[in-house]
């Protein structure tokens, strides 16, 4: 008898623990969960006012998740593409415990999109990026800034100006020299089947870059290959809808024209030479199919004081999409390390 009494204390006891546990969990993801900073549920989204000497203006955020020693702010592409092709980062950050924001810069869908080109410079958008920084009180102790393509450019703007701020940077995706992209994207151009070349160099001899035909030649023939190695018909429907609300006018002025034709206000851009000056622990990540040069990638990895490299070898530009495995699990591995 007494030792089925000592069985029944026991039992009570583990399922004590067992419902605390539970109620434990059970807090933490309610708390999680909870985006109440204006006085009412807003999911999240904060409005935020970008201060320019040409006036105010307001960004798009959205903040995932709390957790006050990890905060993860995501730089999109394009230039003023959206944080959309960005959301599978909310399936593989959020079951991790990580605070994240996606954010639109201005002139991207999302927020606001100001008819004057004076605001496209990398001065400003660096630092309207701080400006978002101060107003969702991220600080060094907890902010990891994560830029992905024309985000990693601004992400090591940042860091050479700002890194005082940072706890972490993360480049995906992104060579630090746009000349250098520039030689890296014709090599691979080169590897086209030669009637395709011809018929490209056709469209931009006129200049017909907004041609139908054109634009689909360049995305059946290149940005399957090495932008995301999905079947066209196969894209995630984020990137696409995020290819569709890109802000045409503002990537042409920074990026250039075309993917093959790496130009704009970007066409001289490069700090290779700066890389020294970045202390903060940093990852650089690289692809085998992508549209910028792996090897560059990881030889950047090793001019930053702290840094490390991560091969996605299936990947290529959108490796958080068709590496996924590879990307997130390096990435996370690397986040970790910073606690």
């Amino acid at each position: 008898m007494k030792y089925l009494i000592l069985y029944s204390s026991i039992y009570l006891l583990l399922a004590s623990c067992n419902d605390k546990k539970k109620c434990c969990a059970q807090n933490n993801l309610r708390e999680y969960f909870t985006y109440n900073e204006s006085g009412y549920q807003s999911g999240g989204v904060k409005m935020i006012p970008i201060q320019t000497k040409f006036g105010i203006y307001k960004v798009w955020t959205k903040r995932y998740g709390n957790n006050s020693k990890l905060k993860v702010l995501i730089l999109h592409g394009g230039p003023a593409l959206t944080h959309e092709y960005l959301e599978c980062y909310q399936s593989l950050f959020q079951p991790e415990g990580i605070e994240f924001y996606e954010y639109d810069q201005l002139g991207s869908y999302y927020s606001d999109q100001p008819k004057n080109d004076s605001l496209w410079t990398l001065g400003r958008f660096t630092d309207e990026v701080e400006q978002v920084r101060t107003q969702l009180g991220l600080n060094k102790d907890n902010f990891i800034l994560l830029g992905q393509s024309w985000g990693g450019i601004l992400a090591m703007e940042y860091a050479l100006k700002y890194q005082q701020n940072l706890k972490g940077l993360i480049i995906s995706n992104m060579m630090s020299s746009y000349p250098e992209y520039g030689k890296y994207n014709e090599r691979l151009r080169q590897e086209l089947r030669p009637s395709l070349l011809d018929s490209l160099k056709q469209y931009e001899s006129e200049g017909d870059y907004a041609n139908a035909t054109y634009q689909k030649l360049v995305f059946d023939e290149f940005y399957t290959k090495h932008i995301c190695r999905m079947h066209a018909d196969e894209w995630p429907e984020p990137i696409t809808r995020s290819l569709e609300h890109i802000n045409s006018h503002v990537y042409e002025l920074i990026q250039g024209p075309s993917e093959f034709v790496p130009g704009g206000l970007l066409e001289k851009w490069d700090v290779t030479d700066r890389l020294k000056e970045i202390s903060t622990p940093t990852l650089m990540i690289g692809a085998h199919f992508d549209s910028m040069d792996p090897e560059f990638m990881e030889r950047m990895s090793k001019l930053v004081q702290q840094g490390s490299y991560l091969y996605c070898d299936k990947g290529s530009h959108l490796c958080m999409w068709d590496d996924q495995q590879t990307y997130f699990s390096g990435m996370l591995k690397f986040i970790g390390e910073l606690k």
